[in-house]
Order: C-alpha cells, then sequence, then structure tokens
C-alpha cells in the first residue's frame, strides 16, 4: 500500500493546487481566510521602498550594488543549505559587491531579542521553530517592514506580472499583523498523524478513518511491541496542540479555531476543545509512552524511523528532517485525523493544509530595501524551485515545483489533500499574535498529557489565559473573519 502508487508528478501538483491558480478545486485550497485587525498598538513601519528613490523592473527597491546584508535562517528542519546554496547566490549575481552576512541558529528569539532592544537588527529573519520572535510585539515597536510594496513589486521572471499574481494567495491573508502584511510565509505544509506506510502495508494495517478504528489499531501496534502514539514533550509540544486544536475543529469547525484566535469570551471551554483534549489525554495514558515528554523532536522521530513508535503528529517538513536517518524500510506517509464523535461538524477527511515558514524584514535594520529585494529573489522561478529541489517541500511560488521529484510524504499528502477538498482545517493565528499564550498552551498540553490536569482544567486555565490576554491593553489585538 505503497502512498505514492497511482501519483505523478502533475497530479500531486494539480492536487496541491500548485501547478497554476486558475478557477477550480485547486484554487482556493491553500487560501486560508485570516485576517488581521487594525489593532491598537504603534502604527506600521513605512514600507522601506519609499527612501530607495524610483526602481526600475530589475531593481524595483532601488537596492545599492554594494550594501551589505545580514540574513538569519533558521536551521531546523530545512537546515540552512537553501539559503546559502540557492538564494543568497541568486542574491549575489545581480548584487556581487554585496557582503552577505549568513547566520543560522535554532534559537531565533534568544538569539535575536537583545540585537532588535540594541537596535542591531539583521535585515532579513527566518523567524520560525520552538524560539520564535514576538511579531505582534516586533510590529508595535515599528520593527517589521509594511511587505506592500514587495507584493505590489515586478515578478523576477515576468516583470508584466506582480509579485502577488506569482504566488498562492494565502500568503497575502496570512501575512498580516495588525492589518498589513508584514510577513511572508514561504512553505505549503501539511499537518496530521504521520506513519510508516512500509510497516503499515507488511502488516496489513489500514489506515482508520474513525476514533474507534483507530484505537482498535493502536491496540494491534501495542500488541506488535510497538508504541502506538507520540509527541516530543521538551521541544514539539506544540505538535500536540496543534493535534488538539485541529480535532476540536473536527469536532465542530473552524470556528472553533476562529474564536480562539479572537479571544471570544469562553472560547477555550467549548465543548468541542474539551472533547478533543479529553481524547487526546485518553489516548496518551492508554498508548503513549511518558518516556517521550523527556526527548526533543528529532529524537523522538529517531524512534519512529526504528519503527518503535506508529503514530506521530508534525508537518511534511519531517520527510526533509530525518532524509538522512530514514531506513530502506521506511517511508513516510500522513493521515487525516480521524472522525471524533458522529456529530463532527467537519466531515471525513478534513485536513490542513497552510502556509508558513515565515520570513520578515526588520524595518530598521541597515539595509531593508535589500531585504525586500531578497525575499523577492526568494519568490522567483529559480529561488523557490531551488529551494524544492534542497528541501524536497513545496513553495507557495506558482508552477515552481514543475519537474521537480517529490519524495513518498509529499505524495502522500497530496493525495490525502486531494480526498479533503475543499475540507480544509484552518491554522491558530494566536501562535504568532500572542506569544505568551501559545507558550502557555504548550505548557498546559504537556500537563494535560501527562495526567497532571484534567481537560475541563485544561480548559479553564486556557480560558483564564486568554482573558487576561484580551485584558491586557498593552498587547495590540488582532482578529480574523474566516
Amino acid at each position: 500500500m505503497s502512498s505514492s502508487a497511482d501519483f505523478n508528478r502533475r497530479q500531486v501538483l494539480r492536487r496541491i493546487g500548485l501547478t497554476a491558480f486558475v478557477a477550480g478545486p485547486g484554487a482556493g485550497l491553500l487560501a486560508g481566510c485570516a485576517t488581521a485587525g487594525s489593532g491598537s498598538g504603534a502604527s506600521s513601519a513605512p514600507s522601506p521602498v519609499a527612501s530607495g528613490g524610483a526602481g526600475t523592473a530589475a531593481n524595483p527597491f532601488s537596492v545599492k550594488a554594494d550594501a551589505p546584508l545580514e540574513v538569519v535562517i533558521f536551521s531546523g528542519g530545512y537546515t540552512d543549505a537553501y539559503a546559502t546554496k540557492i538564494h543568497e547566490p541568486l542574491y549575489k549575481k545581480t548584487y556581487a559587491q554585496a557582503a552577505i552576512k549568513h547566520t543560522a541558529t535554532q534559537r531565533i528569539g534568544t538569539q535575536l531579542r537583545p540585537r532588535f532592544v540594541s537596535g542591531d537588527a539583521p535585515d532579513v529573519v527566518n523567524n520560525s521553530g520552538s524560539d520564535p520572535l514576538d511579531l505582534a510585539a516586533l510590529q508595535a515597536e515599528g520593527h517589521l517592514a509594511d511587505l506592500t510594496a514587495l507584493f505590489e513589486a515586478p515578478s523576477i521572471d515576468d516583470p508584466g506580472k506582480k509579485v502577488k499574481d506569482t504566488i498562492t494567495p494565502a500568503v497575502l491573508t496570512n501575512a498580516l499583523v495588525a492589518g498589513k502584511p508584514h510577513v511572508l510565509n514561504y512553505t505549503v505544509s501539511h499537518r496530521g498523524l504521520w506513519y510508516n506506510a512500509k510497516l503499515f502495508a507488511e502488516k496489513g494495517w489500514e489506515v482508520p478513518t474513525n476514533w474507534d478504528a483507530f484505537l482498535a489499531l493502536c491496540e494491534q501496534i501495542k500488541g506488535a511491541g510497538i508504541t502506538p502514539f507520540a509527541y516530543p514533550g521538551q521541544v514539539g509540544p506544540f505538535y500536540q496542540t496543534w493535534n488538539i486544536l485541529y480535532t476540536a475543529a473536527k469536532i465542530g469547525g473552524n470556528q472553533v479555531i476562529i474564536d480562539i484566535d479572537n479571544l471570544v469570551d469562553g472560547a477555550w471551554t467549548k465543548d468541542p476543545v474539551i472533547k478533543a483534549v479529553q481524547v487526546w489525554a485518553d489516548l496518551q495514558k492508554q498508548f503513549g509512552d511518558k518516556a517521550y515528554f523527556g526527548l526533543d523532536h528529532t529524537q523522538t522521530q529517531l524512534k519512529q524511523l526504528q519503527n518503535k513508535v506508529a503514530f506521530y503528529p508534525t508537518g511534511s517538513w519531517v520527510e526533509n528532517e530525518m532524509a538522512k536517518e530514514i531506513p530502506d524500510d521506511f517511508e513516510y506517509a500522513v493521515m487525516a485525523l480521524p472522525d471524533i464523535t458522529r456529530g463532527d461538524v467537519m466531515p471525513t477527511g478534513a485536513f490542513f493544509v497552510g502556509v508558513g515558514e515565515n520570513f520578515f524584514v526588520s524595518a530598521k535594520g541597515k539595509n531593508p530595501l535589500g531585504g525586500m529585494e531578497y525575499l523577492r529573489v526568494m519568490l522567483s522561478q529559480e529561488g523557490a524551485r531551488g529551494f524544492t529541489q534542497e528541501t524536497k517541500n513545496l513553495t507557495v511560488v506558482n508552477g515552481a515545483a514543475d519537474g521537480v521529484d517529490l519524495p513518498p510524504g509529499l505524495k502522500s499528502a497530496a493525495a490525502v489533500q486531494g480526498a479533503a477538498g475543499q475540507n480544509v482545517i484552518t491554522d491558530a493565528r494566536y501562535e504568532g499574535w500572542y506569544k505568551k499564550l501559545y507558550d502557555y498552551s504548550q505548557a498546559q498540553t504537556n500537563s494535560v498529557m501527562a495526567g497532571r490536569i484534567t481537560a475541563q482544567q485544561f480548559a479553564e486555565n486556557m480560558q483564564k489565559e486568554a482573558d487576561k490576554t484580551k485584558k491586557d491593553k498593552r498587547i495590540t489585538k488582532q482578529t480574523r473573519t474566516s
């Protein structure tokens, strides 16, 4: 039951909706409608283009040819090789005299917070991983450049087209912080339960579509001496936080997550949330292993590659992250979250598909104009195709993956997305809007999964923290309608 069967490259890209965003079923799959409000914080930093003078199609931001550029990349699942091998050399092709300072780190927030405070901000930041910077706080302090000019700029490949017309529409709706585009989400991601398709084929295990079948399969897996489910409690508890939130949306619809993002009174204590927390806490108690709470993501993922863990909740970057470790008897595949109740609002096969891996330009950096141009290079066909070839993950640039051989896990994700159709689970935007609340939700996730608190206590604790966030006038509030 190979996950790659019957899917050629064009079929995969068509189902993902990236060959061309024309009218049709594929066009809307990635167009999540998160809309940020104007907020009450500082006004957005003006576009750095304003200080660059009149530009040309080749150099719309009037970048100085010899201006140094500093780029900081999160070196996680994608590593940082795509920047050093693809994007930075492409930038240098046009600006050969520009020295590029490259920094790779897995602790973006820890490393960069002091620099933003001291006024020594890098020009381009890949704000990803378990220790990101607080985007809302940066925006309120005027550190995030307005990316309107980037999206309105001519495309490198076709000056007759604007950059915004060459990318997945979800990029624009997910770029908003306080009502204006400040963030570039560069990759298309799929999140669900990942498993070894070869192991399942060998054992004759069928992928379950409802919770009862899921529990029955977990019994079989446990009987085979394999831990049915695990997530990393040290670096990666947000994987399970996602699992809970997406399950809540499966039960009660995307409005459940939208209400959480909008800090609606009682959003965390609604029945779908409590039910989602309860089923996963029960699963952990019956089929999990607390030993994994002490591991990080790569350690847990290695256990899965050794067939010591069957189901693992994460995103499609995992295949590249573990590329050097994947044995011959392992083939990544993903399944949608099972139906929880007979009355789930979202139908069987509903699946998370979104954009991620965010980048921003520092408005107060030394070369924000170069930072904008660097992002434009990333959004070129050559830049995006190179990223896919290097990381085996898709970007938001339409058609850039044509001709690229895609790995089994991504083909599996495309198949699951194709089956989901328009039934796409939305992302939780409070992750980027309210970092303290997001961090708190991860700690509460570990607590409830470890049995230290109940599902009801989880919901009440989260609601109290959300209420504090809502009442704190120092925090810029964001809203979305869909």
